[in-house]
């Protein structure tokens, strides 16, 4: 459950919040439900007024209820803070460890069963922090899918907040695990050079991507690694880079430079893009200029969630700026 303060005030200024339901899993599984495959949420959710809002707001979104149990008292909640100019957006997380989802009892979900339901599962970094017993489902489920023949992805998503103190030696053991599993994977060289422990001698970012990534996809068998590089300008536009590494090959989206009206989940909204690209058998260089494009265009929506059906992220390939569409 997202609250978001209105326009750029701070939580101490505001009197009201805005709140919306959303979440990695809730934005790629939507965003792709929208490119027109059919997405399940595997989840956990309060038997109360709060839940039925949550599967109400899904619902709008086309995501499939067939997975969502429900338990427990707790709906994650965090505070979205906009930023403007030198000052950042600010996320702070509340009632995160008792929600319903992460305090469900081992056994809740039938892996099996639903790996035999589904050609793709992703996960993710953040669900990664949560504790031990989430981790060890979210191997289990892993292998399930990858033993029915079914493609995992996996977001690195590390969020230096949810792991503590030295939470990269912390996090490095359970992301190999993860690693080892995953078939398309969301990363670029920091996560290798901070989470992994691994060395460059390279200095410049993309030189340095192109000396770890190719190793990482080596050592931990990865079909695909594919992300972004981004660059907040001077006049408060963002540009973004996307990459993907497959066949030992780099391919490079061109560099898109845009006004931001919402950055949260912009990332999910390019991941969705490659999982789309990859399950579509795009081309290398359609998959990561789809996956920018659908990356750019969530910044210009407001809340997490992408919103952008596969015309409009082709529509935006051809064109930068469009006028009033008639």
């Amino acid at each position: 459950m997202r609250l978001q303060v209105p326009g750029h005030e701070l939580l101490s200024q505001a009197n009201t919040l805005n709140y919306s339901f959303s979440g990695t899993g809730v934005n790629v599984t939507s965003a792709l439900a929208r490119f027109g495959h059919t997405g399940h949420l595997v989840t956990t959710i309060p038997d109360n007024a709060l839940g039925c809002a949550a599967v109400a707001h899904l619902q709008k979104l086309g995501i499939t209820q067939s997975f969502i149990q429900k338990g427990g008292e707790y709906i994650r909640m965090y505070f979205l803070e906009n930023g403007f100019g030198a000052r950042p957006s600010r996320v702070t997380n509340s009632s995160r460890l008792e929600t319903s989802f992460n305090v469900a009892p081992e056994g809740t979900y039938d892996f099996e069963e639903i790996a035999k339901k589904i050609d793709v599962v992703h996960f993710c970094g953040i669900t990664l922090a949560v504790n031990d017993s989430i981790r060890h489902e979210m191997n289990s489920f892993a292998k399930a899918v990858k033993e029915n023949g079914g493609t995992v992805v996996f977001d690195c998503n590390y969020r230096p907040s949810l792991w503590g103190e030295d939470g990269y030696e912390k996090a490095k053991p359970h992301y190999e695990e993860m690693l080892h599993l995953a078939d398309i994977v969301m990363m670029n060289e920091k996560d290798a050079k901070f989470i992994l422990g691994m060395k460059t001698g390279k200095e410049e970012r993309t030189e340095q991507l192109m000396d770890l990534i190719p190793a990482v996809a080596s050592k931990y068998a990865i079909t695909v690694i594919a992300g972004t590089h981004r660059a907040i300008n001077g006049d408060n536009t963002h540009s973004l880079r996307g990459f993907m590494f497959k066949n030992q090959t780099f391919t490079f989206s061109e560099t898109l430079t845009f006004s931001v009206y919402d950055r949260i989940g912009a990332g999910d909204a390019y991941t969705s893009g490659i999982v789309h690209g990859e399950m579509e058998g795009f081309s290398q260089e359609k998959t990561v200029a789809f996956a920018a494009a659908a990356g750019m265009l969530a910044h210009t929506v407001v809340g997490d969630t992408p919103m952008s059906s596969e015309g409009d992220i082709l529509q935006a390939m051809r064109k930068t700026v469009g006028d009033v569409e008639r």
